[in-house]
């Protein structure tokens, strides 16, 4: 199976600048994992805020989320991969990186997300199918 066929098309973005707070309440709203940070300016790149980022280097660290702005936590850059990823390569850049998620990228655009448990799903149907 390729990145392609199992990435997630529905990419959630927030600006740099928003505040954690603001993230907070979006990911608890729409149960979300993680939020692509869009880049400040042309040459910064795009970052990822995750759930984790919040509660450890914020709430874990008794910062205000009202003052604490979503690029100072995000991580920079994104693991991107190509849509023609086949499913083994992407396990093992998931396992090396020791990351939840790939961002599968189009150029400079990102299209797409395969986390954890698209490739748990994947691993499913790949046996429902027999292979």
């Amino acid at each position: 199976m390729k990145a392609e066929e199992i990435m997630v098309k529905k990419i959630e973005f927030i600006e740099a600048d928003a505040l954690v707070y603001d993230a907070i309440e979006r990911m608890i709203d729409k149960r979300l994992r993680s939020l692509v940070v869009r880049p400040k300016e042309e040459k910064d790149t795009y970052g990822v805020i995750t759930a984790r980022d919040i509660v450890f280097k914020v709430i874990g660290k008794n910062l205000d989320v009202k003052k604490t702005k979503v690029d100072e936590i995000a991580e920079k850059p994104l693991i991107c991969i190509n849509r023609a990823m086949e499913l083994e390569h992407i396990i093992s850049l998931l396992k090396n990186y020791n990351i939840s998620r790939a961002f599968v990228c189009d150029g400079v655009e990102v299209v797409g997300v395969v986390a954890l448990l698209d490739v748990m799903g994947a691993a499913l149907i790949q046996k429902a199918k027999g292979s």
